[in-house]
Order: C-alpha cells, then sequence, then structure tokens
C-alpha cells in the first residue's frame, strides 16, 4: 500500500513520526515535514526530524517541493495523513489554498476522492475552525483529532500515543494491532 503522511507544525508532531514509523513497517511511505513541525520536534521532543526518518520504505519531500511526484492526482496513494494537522494547515485545504506540499497533497486527495485522515490538533476549536473542519467532512474528508478512549486500559503516554495512531489506522482501512480494542481489555 502507497500511503502518505504530512506533519504540519502543531504540538504533538512526534505522533507523525510514530505513525510513520508504524507504517513503514509494511507500507511505501512517503513524508513531508513541515518546517513548524521540525520546530515543534525540537522544542517538544529535542530531536531532528532528520535522523529518525531515514528508515527502509520510507521518501522524504520537502515541503517547499511543489513539482513532488505525490503533488499529482496520478501518484494514486491509497490514503493521505495529516498528523498533526495544524489549525493553519486546515483553513488553508479547506480554502483551496495549496501554497505548500502539505496543502497541495490535502487538495489532491480530496480531488482524487482518496482517505484524507485530518488529525487536527487544536483546543479549544474556534467556530470558524469547527465550520472548515464541517465543510472538509463533507467534501469526504476524515477528521480525526488525537483524542483519547479512556476504555482502552492507558496506563502510559506511549500507550495513548498507540492509541491515537491506532484510530488513524483505523480511518484509513489499514490493519493495525497497536493499541488495545472495545472488549480486549
Amino acid at each position: 500500500m502507497k500511503v502518505v503522511v504530512a506533519i504540519s507544525g502543531a504540538s504533538g508532531a512526534m505522533l507523525g513520526v510514530k505513525l510513520v514509523n508504524e507504517l513503514a513497517k509494511a507500507h511505501d511511505t512517503h513524508v513531508v515535514v513541515s518546517n513548524g513541525a521540525k520546530e515543534v520536534l525540537r522544542l517538544e521532543n529535542k530531536i531532528n526530524i532528520d535522523e529518525i526518518l531515514k528508515t527502509p520504505n520510507v521518501t522524504i519531500y520537502d515541503d517547499s517541493n511543489l513539482g513532488a511526484k505525490i503533488s499529482s492526482g496520478s501518484f494514486m496513494s491509497e490514503a493521505v495523513f495529516i498528523t498533526p494537522c495544524s489549525i493553519n494547515t486546515l483553513g488553508k485545504i479547506a480554502s483551496g489554498i495549496s501554497d505548500t506540499l502539505i496543502s497541495r497533497v490535502g487538495a489532491v486527495a480530496l480531488k482524487q476522492r482518496q482517505k484524507l485522515i485530518l488529525g487536527v490538533r487544536e483546543m479549544p476549536f474556534s467556530t470558524i475552525n469547527l465550520e472548515q473542519m464541517s465543510k472538509l467532512s463533507a467534501y469526504g474528508a476524515i477528521i480525526a483529532p488525537p483524542v483519547l478512549g479512556y476504555y482502552a486500559d492507558i496506563s502510559n503516554v506511549d500507550e495513548m500515543e498507540n492509541f491515537i495512531i491506532g484510530k488513524w489506522l483505523d480511518a484509513a482501512g489499514i490493519s493495525n494491532k497497536i493499541y488495545k480494542r472495545w472488549k480486549e481489555i
């Protein structure tokens, strides 16, 4: 399976990195990391993204490269994840603005009717944010903020992150066993 993961500059960018690592175990994974996400990862996690995404099955693109192959409708990925999805990125996609590779792959996913999973990361949501999410949902995007399910018997941050990533994979129809499902507890 061919998937795209875009990591925008919202808090929790490490969730996107963990998603990439999970997908890369079995899928052809194409990754875009915004400059904002690189800064968030440096500040929140003390890591340099370029050092941790060098794994098999992963191709990395610069967010300014609007000519990258993943920016074309002919690329035909099975799923596009924008996780976390900043409010800025949400607004651009909802408005049809494709000035970065991340906003372009979101627009292409909508145009091609591909699965587009948006892990919108903000709290609380403004009325404008909710309208944008509603609009994108009506166009076929799956709005999946990183929200916890307390039934999953979560006892640490790693399990919490695995739950969120597992729910994103579920939304894309990608089989996984990364979290405890209801009735498995």
